[in-house]
């Protein structure tokens, strides 16, 4: 596309900026991202970018956000859809969170480097809005019973790494022969008799 086409012709710049950023991380990763590129392929002028973008690493934390909070409608999406069965309720969550790491495995990346900036509100509002729904989750669990509450931390810790190592297998194409839902739904099983309360 010619750049003479004018830097509004998308109507919306921004959008269309992320929308291309994140196909981009996708097929070449983090440091194949070039605002230059970025607007070459939208055949709008090199400067535009920059009213929406001053920088590289502005673009960036912008992606770290869209990710956080499509992550974040997903699992509400998935939660909003299960019973207050605990066992439904996290192979859902699971199951959501390693299929989406499954499609975009760098985008995940680069939202968890980028979450914990402590200078930027924005992207600590935006994790605090995707992990919402699974704190959520293991407070009520809690709550009913369902699972150990005598160490919160520990059991927030277990199924975090649970849920990383998953999306590592899946992305990393370790496990086999295995589908999503078969691999997820067998790990949550034998996670949840560990965190059962004991008598």
């Amino acid at each position: 596309m010619s750049s003479s086409q004018g830097p509004y012709h998308h109507g919306n710049l921004r959008a269309a900026l992320l929308d291309a950023a994140v196909r981009r991380i996708r097929e070449s990763g983090i440091e194949g991202l070039s605002l230059r590129e970025l607007a070459r392929e939208l055949g709008v002028s090199h400067s535009a970018p920059r009213r929406h973008f001053p920088d590289k690493q502005s673009l960036l934390d912008a992606l770290a956000v869209v990710g956080l909070d499509r992550l974040g409608e997903q699992l509400d999406a998935a939660l909003d859809h299960t019973d207050e069965d605990f066992a439904r309720q996290l192979t859902a969550f699971a199951t959501t969170y390693v299929r989406f790491a499954s499609n975009g495995p760098q985008l995940l990346e680069l939202m968890f480097l980028r979450k914990e900036d402590a200078t930027n509100q924005e992207l600590r509002e935006a994790n605090q809005r995707a992990f919402g729904a699974p704190v959520r989750l293991i407070e009520e669990a809690c709550k009913r019973g369902q699972i150990d509450d005598s160490d919160r931390d520990r059991v927030e810790m277990a199924i975090l790494a649970v849920l990383q190592g998953l999306a590592t297998l899946v992305v990393g194409r370790m496990a086999g022969n295995r589908s999503i839902d078969q691999l997820v739904t067998g790990t949550v099983h034998a996670l949840i008799e560990g965190l059962r309360p004991r008598d």
